[in-house]
């Protein structure tokens, strides 16, 4: 299993903020099924303010590229990804079109 950490920002406004969380409490199952199809095991979302932190375990057939792929034949998920962009804004040092950034680690602790 590989773990992946990611980061966004939710646009600053309770309100919005209220509305995404409500949304991911009952996320569609379409979008359940795709995100297991894509190879991911674990998903958990936390946010402290407006900013999100995604951390993602996968198996050995995930590739953010087979998940951006598969997800770009799939009507549902676009919906999904459109619908969270009207609560969702680019980190400040995101690339054009880039939405959830992978963060470097930088410390573990191991017993």
């Amino acid at each position: 299993m590989t773990r992946y950490c990611l980061a966004l920002d939710l646009k600053d406004d309770p309100q919005l903020i209220a509305a995404y969380e409500e949304y991911h409490a009952s996320v569609w199952p379409e979008i359940i099924t795709s995100i297991k199809e894509a190879g991911i095991k674990d998903l958990e979302i936390y946010r402290v303010v407006n900013r999100l932190f995604m951390i993602m375990e996968v198996g050995d057939d995930f590739s953010f590229e087979k998940k951006a792929a598969m997800d770009a034949k799939n009507e549902i998920v676009m919906l999904w990804e459109k619908l969270m962009w009207e609560y969702q804004q680019a980190l400040p040092t995101s690339k054009p079109g880039e939405k959830w950034v992978l963060m470097k680690k930088i410390f573990t602790l191991s017993n």
